[in-house]
């Protein structure tokens, strides 16, 4: 269950660092590894399924 407290961590952005600037490219660059982490959350999850199924049906 750790890692899943990590990747939420991660893509809610929950720890702040104080001492930091804001910089907008560094926002942007921390959006799009958002998007790509949750694509690949998302394949992952689509793969296992399929995987679940067709092991399923060839019974």
């Amino acid at each position: 269950m750790k890692i899943f407290n990590l990747i939420a961590d991660y893509l809610f952005l929950s720890k702040k660092n104080e001492t930091e600037t804001d910089n907008s490219t560094i926002k942007a660059m921390h959006r799009i590894n958002r998007i790509s982490l949750l694509l690949f959350l998302l394949g992952l999850v689509m793969m296992v399924s399929k995987m679940i199924t067709q092991a399923v049906l060839s019974r």
